[in-house]
C-alpha cells in the first residue's frame, strides 16, 4: 500500500464527512513514526574502537583508555607519553592519532589475551595442588586473610548450621 493512499485513509477515518474528493489534511499521531525516519541531523560516531574495545567519545583519551581490561591509570599515561598524543577528549582525535594509539596498544597484552593468561595460570595452580589452588578450588580467600568472621565476598552468602543456636543476650 502506498504511503499517500496510507495518509488519505487515516484522513478519511478521522473525519466523519467521507468525499471522493478528500483534501489533504496534516498528518495525525499515528503517522509521526515514519517522520522519525528522516533525520535532521547527520549520524555521529559514538566511541572509537581501541584494542577491540568501544572507548567512550565523551572522555579524554587517559580515562578513555582505562576501558580496555589491562590498562590502568599508569598504563594509560605511559601510553600517551610514549604516542606523544595530548590528553583530550577522544572525539577530538585524528585518524592519524587513533592508529598510533592502537598501535601502541597492540604492544600490551590486554582485553582476551589477558584474561586467558590469568584463567591459565589458576587452572595451573588447582592442577599443581599447591596451597593458592586448593584455594581456589574451595572458593576460599587465596592470599592469607581470615576467614573465621568475614570473607563473604569469597564464600558466598552465610549457610545455616543445622542444630546451631544462635546466642542471645
Amino acid at each position: 500500500m502506498s504511503l499517500s493512499l496510507q495518509f488519505s485513509k487515516l484522513s478519511l477515518s478521522s473525519s466523519k464527512q467521507i468525499s471522493s474528493t478528500a483534501s489533504f489534511k496534516a498528518p495525525s499521531a499515528a503517522a509521526k513514526p515514519l517522520q522519525a525516519a528522516f533525520r535532521r541531523t547527520p549520524l555521529r560516531i559514538q566511541a572509537a574502537r581501541i584494542g577491540g574495545v568501544e572507548v567512550p567519545n565523551q572522555k579524554y583519551v587517559e580515562f578513555s583508555l582505562q576501558y580496555i581490561f589491562g590498562i590502568g591509570h599508569t598504563t594509560a599515561k605511559a601510553i600517551l607519553a610514549s604516542t606523544g598524543v595530548e590528553n583530550k577528549r577522544t572525539k577530538d582525535l585524528t585518524e592519524e592519532e587513533l592508529t598510533t594509539l592502537r598501535e601502541e596498544v597492540d604492544k600490551y597484552t590486554v582485553e582476551g589475551d589477558l584474561r586467558r593468561f590469568n584463567s591459565l595460570n589458576i587452572k595451573r595452580l588447582k592442577e599443581i595442588g599447591c596451597y593458592r589452588g586448593r584455594r581456589h578450588y574451595n572458593n576460599l580467600p587465596v592470599r592469607g586473610q581470615r576467614t573465621k568472621n568475614n570473607a563473604r565476598t569469597r564464600k558466598g552468602k552465610a549457610k545455616p548450621i543445622a542444630g546451631k543456636k544462635i546466642g542471645r543476650k
